[in-house]
């Protein structure tokens, strides 16, 4: 099989299929079905002319390797037919801050909607201010709205979908229709869904940022990001990562291909047993609220439904009013849901959270203390069971 067969984003073969055949080249790897991991930095020139021409397959290890050529082929098939180039970040974090170095300068305006993941807003509060870019913030749920908010010198506008801790549901499309109206880049944090179910690059987003730490990976054991762009947008994103010197680890990129041919089949699993999950939570009396787009329910519904064709594992919980030892006590008691600033792995996680003090367009008040949880790979009777013993806990210390 040649990489060249199925490496092309508008293939008709399914996104399934793509993951698994994208970036493989049986023959240049010798009939093995996966890549070499491939550590190297020098690459040796034949000949003068050669070298004075940069002429080769490859030049240097940071520029890229056959390993990261085979992940690059098989993210951009999954990303679809918009997507003109990826690029690979050692984090999530790495791959955030690299895009937006890449397309801002001294003098610009970034809008950045209110739900964001925190190191987001950390990184344009601080790194972005100290370089003279402006950020301020917006309602996630404002829509075509976000009009009001650009500034003659507004050069991005960054979304998150569902946003991070609160999973409020932006209107990408209409974002973007507007965004780019005025001239500006938008960017996605398109981590929670993945191209597999969200393909962001095909409603109007320029570059769609994935923490690859997560669903990619998918066991918990890789730092990873990943960086698609559009024809629009790729030449500066490339551009970027060469000056910035941004490359990831030959380990790191091989385990991320490795959880990308995984990739249909967990998180199918891990969208079945949250959503099992989310209804389960939805009807105990010691939870207010659950936060999740693909519930009927939740008000961000029917735009999911309209721009995903899946969901995740990850959505967050609002309990009834109680003091914070009773939370501890539930946390403490539940053994399947470990404590870890994480998720996507094939681990259950629970975690507490409180957007209170860092938003700023909009405010939050869920009316209880809330949790974010990653629904994992184990069987959801065990992980009941896990937190109806953590729930009589949480209401003997209420």
């Amino acid at each position: 099989m040649n990489s060249s067969d199925h490496g092309d984003p508008a293939s008709p073969l399914s996104p399934q299929t793509r993951l698994v055949t994208s970036g493989r080249d049986t023959k240049a790897q010798k009939g093995f079905v996966n890549p070499p991991v491939v550590r190297g930095s020098t690459v040796l020139y034949p000949t003068a002319e050669d070298l004075h021409a940069h002429r080769g397959e490859y030049s240097y290890g940071r520029h890229g390797t056959p390993t990261t050529r085979a992940l690059q082929q098989a993210l951009m098939a999954l990303e679809g037919p918009q997507c003109a180039g990826v690029g690979l970040a050692p984090s999530g974090v790495s791959a955030i801050s690299t895009a937006l170095l890449a397309v801002l300068k001294a003098g610009d305006h970034v809008l950045v909607c209110d739900n964001a993941y925190r190191p987001t807003r950390l990184f344009c509060d601080q790194m972005l201010k100290r370089y003279g870019i402006e950020t301020s913030y917006f309602d996630p749920l404002i829509g075509a709205g976000i009009a009001a908010h650009l500034k003659p010198n507004t050069a991005v506008v960054m979304v998150e979908a569902p946003g991070s801790q609160s999973f409020e549901m932006p209107d990408i499309p209409a974002i973007a229709e507007v965004a780019h109206a005025h001239g500006a880049l938008v960017i996605d944090d398109n981590t929670w869904a993945t191209p597999l179910y969200h393909r962001s690059l095909d409603q109007g987003v320029d570059i769609s940022i994935q923490a690859g730490t997560k669903y990619i990976g998918g066991h918990s054991d890789i730092m990873f990001g990943t960086i698609a762009a559009n024809k629009r947008a790729w030449p500066q994103v490339a551009e970027g990562i060469r000056q910035l010197g941004v490359c990831a680890g030959p380990d790191d990129v091989f385990l991320a291909l490795r959880g990308l041919r995984t990739l249909a089949v967990r998180l199918a699993q891990h969208q079945q047993s949250g959503l099992e999950m989310a209804r389960w939570l939805g009807e105990r009396p010691e939870v207010q609220r659950v936060l999740h787009p693909a519930l009927e329910s939740d008000p961000g519904h029917a735009i999911w439904k309209r721009d995903f064709t899946g969901a995740s594992g990850l959505f967050s919980i609002v309990l009834q009013p109680a003091p914070q030892k009773a939370v501890d006590a539930l946390l403490d008691t539940v053994k399947l849901f470990g404590m870890g600033y994480s998720w996507g792995g094939f681990e259950s996680l629970a975690i507490p959270f409180d957007c209170t003090t860092y938003r700023s367009a909009t405010q939050w008040n869920p009316g209880g203390p809330a949790l974010r949880l990653h629904i994992g790979l184990e069987s959801t009777d065990d992980l009941k069971a896990d937190l109806e013993r953590g729930f009589a806990a949480f209401n003997a210390a209420r």
